[in-house]
């Protein structure tokens, strides 16, 4: 699988509510750089910030407006739409991925934080 195609695989079962799915295309050390909030390091941190809205009960859809990949570096422009306990999020995000022997080793996604605190307000 080429670093874009393991990227959209990634994000397809994220979409498909897959969360063990999505955790087999990440390095076990994978750095989830969530940039205006946290970082989470290795498979098991970033499970706990996915588990947050990644299930089959809750709809979750990452639209790809626009991708690039050069290498071993994929970066998308999306409309992230989830769900965040009883709340529903829409929140245009840029993120970068880098993908090293078939496996993202880098997730980060840049976002506005006030957008997604009003929204949960």
């Amino acid at each position: 699988m080429s670093p874009e195609q393991t990227v959209n695989a990634f994000i397809a079962a994220v979409e498909r509510g897959d969360l063990e799915g999505a955790l087999s295309h990440l390095s076990p050390d994978c750095e989830y750089d969530n940039v205006p909030m946290s970082k989470a390091i290795g498979t098991e941190e970033i499970r706990g910030v996915l588990a947050m809205f990644v299930s089959p009960d809750q709809k979750t859809e990452f639209e790809i407006v626009r991708q690039a990949a050069s290498g071993d570096l994929v970066m998308n422009e999306r409309i992230d739409r989830l769900q965040i306990g009883d709340k529903h999020v829409e929140l245009a995000v840029a993120g970068v991925f880098e993908v090293r022997d078939g496996r993202i080793v880098l997730w980060r996604d840049y976002f506005d934080l006030a957008t997604l605190t009003g929204q949960m307000a």
